[in-house]
């Protein structure tokens, strides 16, 4: 799974590290970091003991490893590359839960957005990293030959047998736009299970929350965790609980052709990098829609995002596009109010 651009834009921080007491009534605040999916995951949670904090971190950490080994493209014996060995094949492939639950959850996603997202994008994902990496972009011929055997359409997926079949041959599974948040999906899922109901998972800037912190004494609990969104004058602080939210925007990593300028970020409908940039941030009920969307929204731009968004229920998007020389900025007519921090 490529590392993920949410993790450099720093610009959701989660205030909690400061703002909340060590110590609650007959809770304790506990925090674990370590290197995943080649970004940084980060685990707050509140329990009654060491013990059942450490007894919620190992069991997470257990579920993070085996999805990296499920899910990521960069694992030569994954089993998400092992699936796309298998495309043109003809084969139905028996798959894992975990590989069957974010594949089907990748197609909705590119039903309903009409393929602006795409788990299929892998060809087109290793063509442009060898090109931003050698600096020399892709022949419209590369282009072209690659852009065929990319779409969602060509997948598979039976439930009853849990299998999944890739028609065209050299098809390539790539879930780096949706797997971080499925995976924090599947942590909170894992911490529910244990009993722990105050939490905060953030992968590279994918951040899930449940039950906010609770407060000193038995007062209750707080409003919301603190999540801190948008830079510089922009910068507004949301109070969230059950929610998933989730930045994906510009980064450095770009081509220049013919005067244009192509982002890193692919339209799986062109095959070529978006000419407008946009930050984009995702407010939904779980991370694996947060992370999913953050793709789908940037991809269409504002304009089209104004529509788009009666699509989705339950989710608030607000993007920063830069077009044509010219920033402007749109929040959906649902995206809660923020404090200044």
């Amino acid at each position: 799974m490529s590392p993920s651009t949410k993790g450099r834009l720093k610009r959701q921080w989660i205030l909690a590290l400061l703002l909340f007491p060590l110590l609650t009534y007959g809770q304790q605040r506990y925090a674990f970091n370590r290197g995943l999916f080649g970004t940084e995951f980060r685990l707050i949670l509140y329990a009654s003991s060491d013990s059942a904090a450490q007894l919620a971190r190992r069991a997470v950490d257990r579920e993070m490893d085996s999805l990296n080994v499920v899910m990521s493209d960069y694992l030569d014996g994954s089993e998400i590359n092992r699936l796309s060995a298998t495309a043109g094949s003809g084969q139905w492939v028996p798959v894992s839960p975990m590989l069957f639950g974010v594949l089907q959850q990748a197609m909705i996603v590119a039903r309903k957005s009409g393929g602006l997202y795409d788990p299929t994008i892998g060809p087109l994902s290793q063509l442009w990293r060898r090109a931003v990496r050698r600096k020399i972009f892709p022949t419209k011929r590369d282009i072209r030959q690659t852009h065929r055997i990319v779409g969602y359409r060509h997948v598979d997926l039976d439930s009853a047998s849990r299998s999944v079949r890739l028609r065209k041959r050299g098809m390539r599974l790539d879930v780096g736009g949706i797997g971080q948040g499925y995976a924090i999906d599947r942590g909170m899922q894992v911490l529910q299970e244990l009993g722990i109901r105050s939490a905060l998972l953030d992968m590279g800037g994918d951040i899930l929350v449940s039950d906010p912190p609770p407060l000193p004494g038995p007062s209750g609990q707080e409003q919301g965790w603190r999540i801190l969104t948008g830079s510089g004058p922009d910068t507004t602080t949301l109070l969230l609980q059950h929610a998933g939210i989730t930045t994906s925007g510009r980064e450095h990593h770009y081509l220049e052709q013919n005067g244009k300028r192509y982002s890193h970020l692919l339209n799986p409908r062109t095959g070529l990098g978006l000419l407008h940039h946009a930050t984009t941030t995702v407010l939904a009920p779980d991370g694996t829609r947060a992370d999913a969307l953050t793709k789908v929204f940037s991809v269409a731009g504002i304009k089209r995002s104004k529509r788009l968004i009666r699509r989705y229920p339950g989710v608030a998007v607000w993007i920063v596009e830069t077009k044509g020389g010219k920033t402007q900025s749109w929040k959906s007519p649902n995206w809660p109010p923020t404090k200044k921090p």
